[in-house]
């Protein structure tokens, strides 16, 4: 991954660091979020240094991916990775189209290298990004409200959406957890394994 990377000007103008993927590369879960919030510019690691890292760490926690306390700015995770859509914030606004096109070689790189079996795309955007290249679905089909806390089945992969860490209430991060406890961790979900068109 390029420390450096310079392919969109805006952002290099305004960004702080660049969060590049963090986590176990031999994760069996991919956690996607649309681009770093305030926090995660600071920390240069994805879902830290704020609140909405810190509710993605507490509930990594809870699901046994992390051994770190939620407001760790470099966490001790296991079987899961952490990424982004963009690597760099804009404060002032989501990143374009053309910013995650952009960047989209770099999460396909690391969706190559972890090969999960499992993918979380956090938020409407990355559901919708990710919903391109992963399921059979029109992108315009989906609705991160409707779908958090539940598994879509893809192409070599399942997705389990969450909403927005932003806009997500105590009772969605409840039934997230859930979810993945009851009906994820509670079956074989490595039978996609080995059967991906890509």
């Amino acid at each position: 991954m390029d420390a450096e990377c310079t392919n969109c000007p805006e952002l290099c103008e305004t960004r702080t660091s660049i969060a590049h993927g963090y986590g176990d590369v031999g994760a069996e879960f991919l956690f996607v979020g649309e681009h770093p919030s305030e926090g995660a510019d600071r920390t240069g690691v994805p879902f830290t240094g704020d609140e909405e890292g810190e509710r993605l760490q507490r509930i990594l926690g809870e699901l046994g991916f992390s051994r770190s306390d939620p407001d760790a700015e470099e966490p001790d995770l296991q079987n899961v990775f952490l990424t982004y859509l963009t690597r760099c914030r804009h404060p002032e606004r989501p990143p374009t189209d053309d910013e995650i096109r952009t960047c989209e070689p770099y999460l396909n790189a690391e969706v190559r290298m972890i090969n999960p079996e499992i993918i979380v795309p956090v938020g409407q955007r990355a559901l919708e990004a990710l919903a391109i290249d992963y399921t059979t679905r029109r992108p315009d089909s989906f609705d991160v409200e409707a779908e958090h806390a539940t598994t879509i089945r893809g192409r070599g992969f399942e997705l389990v959406p969450m909403v927005g860490l932003d806009r997500q209430t105590d009772d969605q991060t409840e039934a997230f957890v859930e979810h993945l406890v009851e009906n994820v961790f509670s079956r074989d979900y490595r039978q996609t394994k080995g059967r991906r068109g890509r």
